[in-house]
């Protein structure tokens, strides 16, 4: 029974375990803030997740490279058919002979070689590398991840300003219509001017019907990334999180200084760089594994001896000594080498291709800041008098709309304010998303915040 139990519990599948188990869905405040996203997103986003599972499977790898390999137990018995235990013509004190013969084994299954030799030496070194690259490649799934929340977020805020000002421009068209269709009624305007105003509502009611829309999708999308997997509340953003500041690093920032940053601080280049390291050290152990793996062992046999037996003692008690070792006169191990040899030049080569990728992604992420500063900068004017496009535009409309309700400026004069200070609105709000996701993106592109 005891044997039937140890094997039973050996084959018994393990336990489910606890911290196995898919994250509960998440749920959104009513406002979230960016750094309230970020926390989610790390705690919560399931594709990070993922990445944290894989650098576990790399912590298992280090685990079975150097674990020392288990001693090799084994058992015989044999029973000799044609062995009698009666009288014969030796005679050995009267004492009889059993004609079963049994002998036990134990060898060392090449663990004393593999250490002596530096074999699970190498193996640790190049798993210890291929963790290091797994965890980079973890912090490098963060980033790109990062990128994608912080612009979906941007994205929620530009939405729900816009839904705020598509809701404002549509409740002014509602009232220059009422106040039109009195001047209709009273005579002061012909039917073509009401009904030209008429449009221009219908048109600002179409808007803020799409800015909705807009709004949903925009909050579904970030939603997904922080991992929701239910009905997705109205959840609101901060918008003040686009507000028009530059950021103190970047303020006397080029893109020779970011370029410095990035190459210290991007985790998959760095990461690359131990993925090297482990290549480099699975040449060496695949050059090391043409010495031979020999067995060291040790056996001890007995069997009926001492007694009467016709044919002669079966086996006296013996110990005896061994070692095994494969002969390595066919093969050398030259796939392994060659296989090994070109994961490193792979590994040269994706290094060097990554280095011309970061330093394009700097480059084009900083010329997008600097553009997207410049678009913002004009727009908002300068700080002391706000003489910039969109107060301009804002303050056009609002002086046609007072002459128009006078009857100093035709219907055309004010729709035409009206629309280019609508375009320009929009416009902003896209410049002032397009500023804060350049930055997000050279974040990306440097591999570090910086906003702080």
């Amino acid at each position: 029974m005891g044997a039937l139990a140890l094997a039973g519990a050996m084959l018994a599948p393990p336990p489910a375990r606890a911290d196995a188990i898919v994250p509960a869905p998440t749920t959104l405040p009513q406002t979230l803030s960016m750094t309230e996203a970020i926390r989610i997103f790390r705690a919560s986003g399931l594709d990070l997740l993922i990445a944290d599972a894989s650098t576990r499977s790399a912590e298992g790898a280090v685990k079975i490279a150097g674990a020392v390999p288990n001693p090799t137990f084994s058992a015989s018995v044999g029973n000799a058919f044609t062995y009698s235990t009666g009288n014969g013509t030796t005679d050995c004190a009267g004492a009889t002979c059993s004609p079963w013969s049994y002998s036990f084994g134990l060898t060392d299954s090449s663990a004393i070689v593999d250490a002596l030799s530096g074999k699970r030496t190498l193996r640790l070194k190049a798993a210890r590398n291929a963790l290091a690259a797994a965890k980079m490649s973890r912090s490098d799934a963060e980033r790109t991840l990062a990128l994608q929340v912080k612009t979906a977020y941007a994205q929620v805020a530009q939405a729900e300003l816009a839904l705020k000002f598509a809701k404002e421009i549509a409740a002014s068209n509602a009232t220059t219509l009422k106040k039109t269709q009195e001047r209709y009624t009273a005579g002061a305007i012909q039917e073509g001017e009401l009904m030209r105003v008429e449009t221009q509502k219908l048109e600002s009611d179409q808007a803020a019907d799409t800015a909705q829309n807009t709004l949903d999708d925009a909050r579904y999308a970030l939603a997904f990334l922080l991992g929701v997997r239910g009905r997705v509340n109205a959840f609101d953003v901060d918008t003040s999180a686009l507000d028009y500041v530059v950021p103190a690093p970047l303020r006397a920032a080029t893109a020779t200084s970011l370029l410095r940053a990035a190459f210290d601080h991007r985790p998959d280049l760095v990461g690359l760089g131990y993925q090297r390291a482990a290549a480099e050290a699975q040449i060496a152990l695949a050059k090391r594994q043409r010495f031979p793996n020999i067995e060291l062992g040790v056996t001890y046999s007995g069997g009926g001896f001492g007694g009467i037996g016709t044919n002669a003692p079966i086996q006296t008690p013996t110990i005896t000594f061994g070692l095994t070792m494969p002969l390595p006169i066919f093969y050398w191990q030259g796939g392994e080498v060659r296989q090994a040899e070109a994961a490193y030049d792979t590994s040269s080569l994706q290094q060097a291709k990554l280095t011309s990728q970061v330093v394009s992604d700097v480059s084009t992420a900083f010329s997008d800041f600097a553009t997207a500063r410049r678009l913002v900068e004009r727009m908002e004017g300068p700080r002391r008098d706000g003489g910039g496009l969109l107060q301009s535009a804002k303050g056009a409309f609002e002086t046609t709309a007072i002459l128009y309700a006078k009857g100093s400026a035709n219907l055309t004069d004010y729709l035409d304010a009206l629309r280019t200070y609508i375009s320009t609105k929009v416009e902003y709000l896209g410049d002032l998303t397009n500023y804060w996701t350049s930055i997000y993106q050279l974040e990306a592109a440097v591999g570090m915040d910086l906003r702080r």
